[in-house]
């Protein structure tokens, strides 16, 4: 993992192929505002792994990718640096933050309560028709699992816990929570060839699930915690 992310800083993008991953994403940002749109845009691309860890870019370079003067694309990748995604290299350009598995463990640890926390809330406050939608999320999830389709998987995993987050209707911890979905996204995404198909996953979103319908807050929440603290000793593993 280490050498593979040390290769990604010997040379900068390669602009068309870039350009091309990120078709979709451009597509269906619509914020106007060149600055924020830059921010939404690098931010997806890095969560995405379009533009990989260790890597380093340009703000020429992202400028010609987006279309954009080096102002907007300066402003969002000095936003990323203060949420400890890119870091400034003088006289180089802008470096994506590597995953290291000490920083995986911090952010694990606390997202570990605040989702855990979530989870409470939310079974206080979810319909019965976001409950459905969740059951509906875990056979998708299934199926993937079963077609093999990882990336499906990860996208519907991460779908399923942003709902619950949102389902808590706590906006503060929402925010909170978000400001570390990216660097765990990265990992699950990076890391998901060398881990078990995770099946596990499936019957845990399950149990979630039941202690919600149940209205057991305090099963929900330990249920949330076991769940995230299984997925992080695997991540770890893989790292």
């Amino acid at each position: 993992m280490k050498d593979q992310q040390a290769k990604n800083t010997e040379s900068s993008i390669d602009i068309q192929k870039v350009q091309k991953d990120l078709e979709p994403i451009i597509k269906n940002v619509t914020e106007r505002k060149l600055p924020q749109r830059a921010y939404q845009i690098l931010r997806l691309a890095i969560r995405n792994l379009i533009i990989l860890p260790g890597k380093t870019i340009l703000e020429r370079e992202i400028a010609e990718v987006l279309g954009m003067s080096r102002t907007p694309v300066r402003e969002a990748l000095i936003r990323l640096q203060t949420e400890g995604v890119v870091n400034l290299i003088p006289r180089k350009g802008f470096e994506i933050e590597p995953i290291e598995a000490k920083d995986l463990l911090d952010i694990y640890e606390v997202v570990e309560m605040l989702e855990g926390l979530a989870a409470k809330l939310s079974t206080h406050t979810i319909s019965e028709d976001e409950l459905t939608e969740l059951d509906s999320l875990i056979e998708h999830q299934a199926k993937a699992l079963n077609e093999k389709d990882l990336e499906e998987w990860a996208r519907l995993d991460n779908l399923f816990h942003f709902k619950i987050i949102n389902s808590a209707k706590n906006e503060r911890l929402a925010n909170v929570i978000d400001v570390h979905a990216d660097q765990l996204y990265r990992a699950r995404l990076i890391t998901i060839n060398q881990r078990p198909l995770p099946f596990q996953s499936i019957v845990e979103h399950r149990a979630i699930v039941a202690c919600m319908r149940a209205k057991d807050g305090d099963a929900a929440q330990m249920s949330m915690q076991s769940h995230r603290k299984r997925a992080r000793n695997e991540i770890l593993k893989a790292l």
